[in-house]
């Protein structure tokens, strides 16, 4: 992300910005997870539907993922990972796809140690005139390992 969008970011405005969109596809198998420690919260998960122009499909999408700072590391975001893993294949999805900044290395290693590969498809975003790359990534659900299993 441009340093000087990260620098303006008002995080009111980014909250409200994010809730609005979220609400947008709530009833339609949106899940929001939300992790607690010492009462506070330590972060949150969303998935739902894999988003694919305009449609979905049979497949689910890490929405988001965030962990606080200080919590990074202290396996918080992996236990929302596999929560939000848990949910996706209890609702039939066959695979689950994140979407990851290219330059996110830290991510990218997170979503590998969990199983998880880039499987090549990538989309840019424009964030204060900057081109922002993703990379997909995915791994598939086991019930949908064993339904391909059952067919033959």
């Amino acid at each position: 992300m441009p340093r000087s969008y990260l620098d303006a970011m008002d995080e009111a405005d980014d909250a409200e910005r994010h809730r609005a969109r979220l609400a947008a596809a709530e009833g339609a198998g949106v899940v929001h997870l939300v992790a607690e420690s010492a009462g506070a919260v330590a972060g949150w998960g969303c998935c739902g539907p894999y988003r694919d122009e305009g449609t979905t499909t049979a497949d689910g999408e890490v929405y988001a993922l965030y962990v606080r700072p200080d919590r990074i590391g202290t396996g918080v975001g992996r236990a929302l990972l596999d929560a939000l893993t848990a949910r996706a294949e209890s609702d039939g999805r066959q695979a689950l796809l994140p979407w990851v900044l290219r330059e996110n290395r830290r991510a990218r290693r997170f979503y590998e140690r969990a199983g998880f590969l880039a499987d090549g498809a990538e989309e840019s975003f424009e964030v204060a005139g900057v081109a922002v790359p993703e990379l997909r990534y995915r791994r598939r659900l086991s019930a949908a390992e064993a339904a391909a299993d059952s067919r033959g």
